[in-house]
């Protein structure tokens, strides 16, 4: 093949005869450098064409519209230079093809990342909240819901955002109106921003004004945290260990109970009697079981007229711990609930409560309390009463830890032991017994019901 020096003259005058499919111009300065033009076409092209291990190969450099001859030129020495490497042109072309889209793909992965990432970042901690309380009140183990109602209740009571007005149990030098849920400053915030100083700045304010509260809550918001850090929507944006921290754990209120929140046994008369005089009989009633059944406040109070067997003289309680229990009906108890109007389902009935049963009895206790100058006494502490006066019968701990609904203490409490009811009613009635003989209640009970018989 002729070569010859290529020119702007020789590459404009250069065509393709018809009776060819294609004719080459080749350069003679530049080994393997040459013009293409075919027939049907006005528009030559630059190529070049070389071997690489040992294999003819051809490729095209562009139009010489393009392309000047010397920069035809360069681009010829820089493929042979490829060729005297070993490699094959082509594929580094393809190579670098590849490595464009695949920088091209990452860089746009990266910046979908950085765009999930920053609405991760943007999430609130009251959003993912309401995720982890919907998430968990949906889950179910062993056929059961894993939440109680009462439970879930809790968690919106630490959310909740306040400012309703008080109808009723408003406790001396509170304000009128609800205060917000003690987890509320926290809601706000974004996650990401709920680090350990964050949380232990919340602990030292809210422990200071309600430190059993803020000690719930805590748990509370440390295992919604524990959930989150397992969630892939919000893994990304917490710290993980923030309420592991020492300086968090110092500012975590240390559970406390109330001292001397519970009857001596001199007391037990003058509560009883004070308690007897008020004027509602289900308040009365209600404390006076309250205190020899040792239950839980609410537990009582949510008493259903089907959960009384007098028959087999036994009460089935709804547990928070357990989901329910079923505990003695005894004598005295029995008469109690036996006298009360049967208004609707429920036990401690109250017409004038939404809910249709005892909802507030705090005030009416008070002021029995007060009028019999007897100290301060919680609801919870009448549950307390009924633990400690039960050691003046000498009743085995495990009876009153069941009859309670105490989780078990100890291995054979909780995998040997099995006590039947008539065992339970068979300790309970000597508690009430003694009680009510310390209350100066002489009770017999009588086959057609239960009657006091003398009341000193």
């Amino acid at each position: 093949m002729a070569k010859v020096k290529l020119t702007a003259g020789r590459i404009a005058g250069f065509k393709c005869d018809e009776s060819k499919a294609q004719a080459f111009l080749w350069c003679a300065e530049v080994p393997g450098l040459g013009v293409r033009a075919t027939p049907n076409s006005s528009a030559a092209g630059y190529i070049f064409q070389s071997k690489v291990k040992g294999q003819s190969m051809r490729v095209t450099i562009g139009k010489v519209s393009m392309w000047s001859i010397p920069e035809a030129q360069a681009e010829a020495r820089r493929l042979q230079i490829i060729i005297d490497t070993g490699n094959d042109p082509r594929e580094v072309k393809a190579d670098k093809a590849a490595a464009k889209v695949a920088a091209k793909t990452a860089k746009a992965a990266e910046a979908a990342a950085q765009i999930m990432q920053e609405a991760r970042e943007s999430v609130t901690a009251g959003e993912a909240w309401k995720a982890y309380v919907a998430d968990r009140s949906a889950s179910i183990v062993d056929g059961k819901p894993e939440w109680g109602e009462k439970h879930k209740a809790q968690h919106d009571y630490f959310v909740q955002a306040g400012g309703v007005k008080r109808t009723r149990g408003r406790r001396p030098n509170e304000p009128e109106t609800t205060r917000p849920g003690v987890l509320v400053p926290l809601m706000n915030m974004r996650l990401i921003d709920l680090d350990a100083k964050a949380i232990a700045t919340w602990l030292e304010k809210e422990a200071a004004q309600a430190p059993a509260a803020a000690a719930l809550a805590f748990r509370h918001l440390r295992a919604f945290l524990t959930w989150c850090a397992k969630n892939d929507k919000y893994k990304s944006a917490i710290h993980a260990n923030a309420c592991q921290s020492d300086d968090v754990k110092k500012k975590v209120p240390t559970p406390q109970t109330k001292k001397n929140d519970s009857l001596r046994r001199a007391q037990i008369r003058p509560w009883f009697e004070s308690v007897k005089k008020i004027g509602n009989p289900v308040t009365a009633a209600y404390l006076q079981c309250l205190l020899l059944t040792g239950a839980r406040r609410n537990e009582l109070a949510a008493l259903r007229w089907q959960d009384v067997g007098f028959q087999w003289k036994s009460l089935t309680i709804r547990d928070k711990v357990e989901g329910e229990r079923t505990i003695p009906l005894t004598p005295y108890v029995e008469y109690l609930i036996s006298t009360l109007p049967r208004r609707n389902e429920f036990v401690f009935s109250s017409p004038a409560a939404a809910s249709g049963r005892l909802e507030e009895p705090r005030n009416p206790h008070n002021k029995a309390l007060a009028a019999a100058a007897l100290p301060a006494l919680s609801l919870h502490g009448l549950r307390r009463s009924f633990s400690s006066l039960s050691e003046w019968v000498e009743v085995p701990a495990g009876i009153v830890a069941q009859i309670m609904g105490h989780k078990p203490s100890a291995i054979a409490e909780k995998h040997y032991i099995q006590r039947e009811l008539d065992l339970l009613h068979l300790w309970h009635v000597k508690i009430e017994a003694w009680i009510l003989e310390q209350a100066g209640i002489e009770f017999v009970p009588v086959p057609l019901g239960l009657r006091v018989v003398v009341n000193q």
